[in-house]
């Protein structure tokens, strides 16, 4: 028998990480995002990309409201797509990453009384009210290492544990997956008891069994101790070649020119703004250590890529904030990924800093996909 690895994807934003997902061998099913600009995106991105539709299509707006597929008529309706799969012999994955700004240390810190922190315990109760085979969640390191967001965490674990979950987690960095960007994610992966039953494990799956390794092209230990370039002076449309020692397929230069984001159809977007050049041109390339006003270093790999709370990227050489074109090469995009013309660019640039990058969604897929391989698919679906 052979089984297909289906996918339940909510919070999509403009789908970088289901694109990781599918681009592994996963089928993207189902796709659920409340904010219609982040699915319009969503939707001409797989456009332009020739990709088909989901199966079960794509649902927004109040229909993107995971709160009402918890309780209800759609609830029923959602319990309802969900048996239909499995009727395919279909192994059925659950994956997203709610909104964390109530988890973040520099967003709004509420946890879980914020509006975006109880969207977690939806997500947690809609996997328990649906029993997919395996889920992923995905949020920032303050869910998992700040004190009193912890206890939280520790209690959707045992709300998962409790019905029937065996899981896996890791503080990963992008950046160990080739992305060229320092961002941490708190990544926990849950798999159906019944699924794993035959290979012994009861409780937490050792990494022994979940190789997180495998994926791994850069080790923490040892991509921040590479000799990276310090700053420099600014000069506007300078030329300075890759120095020796580092790895250049981590640098914002490097992906620049693999994306060829100077012809890229995003390329021309980015913010002009009136005044400010000047405050422009006195940032050292490389000097990162704002709040705002950070340009990055052409040989080194970028910050955290987030655009909310006046944070501010410039270009390395160029007097100008970077593109949506740049900003979706740091978030390892392939070159042809786009987002639509008419959307804004307050929504570009929210809709690429909210998103997973592609190359660490990808690597996150076959992990899991590697895993799955090991187990005794026919006497997993009851």
């Amino acid at each position: 028998m052979i089984f297909s690895h289906c996918i339940f994807s909510f919070f999509s934003g403009s789908g970088f990480l289901d694109l990781g997902f599918e681009n592994s061998g996963f089928n993207i099913v189902y796709v659920n995002e409340i904010f219609k600009p982040f699915m319009q995106a969503y939707r001409y991105s797989r456009e332009t990309l020739k990709l088909p539709e989901p199966e079960y299509g794509y649902h927004d707006g109040e229909a993107g409201d995971v709160s009402k597929l918890i309780v209800g008529l759609e609830a029923q309706r959602f319990q309802e797509l969900v048996k239909d799969c499995r009727k395919s012999h279909n192994l059925i994955g659950f994956i997203g990453g709610p909104p964390c700004p109530d988890f973040s240390v520099g967003g709004k810190n509420k946890g879980k009384l914020g509006e975006n922190g109880k969207l977690s315990a939806d997500y947690v109760e809609l996997i328990c009210q649906n029993l997919p085979d395996f889920f992923l969640f995905e949020n920032v390191k303050g869910l998992w290492r700040t004190k009193k967001h912890r206890l939280f965490f520790e209690y959707l674990k045992q709300k998962l544990s409790k019905a029937g979950y065996i899981f896996t987690e890791r503080l990963v960095n992008a950046i160990e997956y080739g992305v060229p960007q320092d961002r941490e994610r708190i990544i926990l992966i849950g798999f159906r008891d019944n699924l794993i039953k035959d290979i012994g494990i009861n409780h937490l799956i050792p990494e022994a069994d979940f190789n997180w390794q495998k994926q791994i092209l850069y080790p923490q230990a040892q991509v921040f101790n590479y000799p990276w370039q310090k700053c420099e002076i600014f000069q506007e449309n300078s030329l300075k070649s890759c120095p020796e020692g580092i790895p250049e397929k981590l640098t914002v230069e490097y992906w620049f020119r693999q994306n060829d984001v100077l012809h890229h159809p995003n390329a021309q977007h980015y913010f002009k703004p009136r005044a400010g050049i000047v405050k422009f041109a006195v940032v050292d390339e490389g000097d990162v250590s704002k709040k705002s006003f950070k340009r990055l270093h052409r040989w080194r790999y970028s910050p955290t890529v987030c655009y909310g709370n006046n944070e501010v990227h410039l270009h390395p050489y160029q007097l100008r904030r970077i593109s949506v074109a740049e900003a979706l090469a740091l978030q390892s995009l392939p070159a042809n990924f786009v987002l639509p013309e008419d959307m804004s660019l307050t929504n570009m640039f929210k809709t690429i800093g909210n998103g997973v990058p592609y190359l660490a969604s990808k690597a996150l897929a076959e992990t899991i996909l590697d895993f799955l391989d090991r187990l005794v698919l026919p006497d997993a679906i009851a």
